[in-house]
């Protein structure tokens, strides 16, 4: 069991509290009068992203969490899990659909994520910032229809919904934020 002081912070160092991993998102050393050094620090839950602050003394010890990630490639989904391969050993795994979340709606096949894992159980994942989709299903492109701002909804080939300025056309492959699901540009093929 690896152990960390609050002096070895940095963002993005993982910690143990109360049985659950976290992130220190930020973290500031306060001198007191005679006393000791404290480190003040907001942290989020890995699991559920909630974001707290706690305060510990410079000296104390923290248990680091049995924290991993791997680099996997995604290749379909039932209606119970997504199943993916692992990069390097090449061997199946299969995520529960909840853990997943949102980002089954911008995971086409081949896509690589990187997967959390908390204890050896996979507790998230983590999409590129951005991928590249085709148009399922939308309504018809307006020709000349490029200044006005104006939006529709796009269904894409992995079943999210989008919405896209109105010149996008079924088949037309758009670039997509995975982190927000918001429309970036339509990809330029070239013919």
């Amino acid at each position: 069991m690896a152990m960390i002081t609050p002096n070895q912070f940095k963002k993005g160092v993982k910690i143990e509290i109360d049985g659950e991993p976290y992130s220190v998102v930020d973290y500031i050393h306060i001198k007191v009068g005679r006393g000791g050094a404290n480190v003040r620090t907001r942290v989020k839950n890995l699991i559920s992203g909630r974001v707290i602050e706690r305060t510990y003394i410079s000296d104390e010890k923290i248990k680091q969490p049995d924290f991993e990630q791997k680099q996997m490639q995604y290749l379909y989904r039932d209606e119970d899990n997504c199943y993916f391969m692992d990069s390097v050993t090449f061997e199946p795994f299969d995520v529960s659909v909840d853990v997943v979340g949102d980002a089954k709606d911008f995971m086409a096949e081949n896509t690589v994520a990187t997967i959390h894992f908390f204890n050896k159980a996979p507790i998230g994942i983590t999409l590129p910032n951005f991928v590249e989709l085709a148009v399922a299903e939308t309504d018809p492109g307006l020709k000349g229809d490029t200044v006005t701002g104006a939006t529709k909804p796009a269904s894409l080939c992995t079943g999210g919904v989008v919405s896209v300025p109105l010149f996008i056309n079924i088949g037309d492959v758009i670039k997509v934020d995975t982190r927000d699901g918001a429309y970036i540009e339509r990809v330029k093929r070239a013919d």
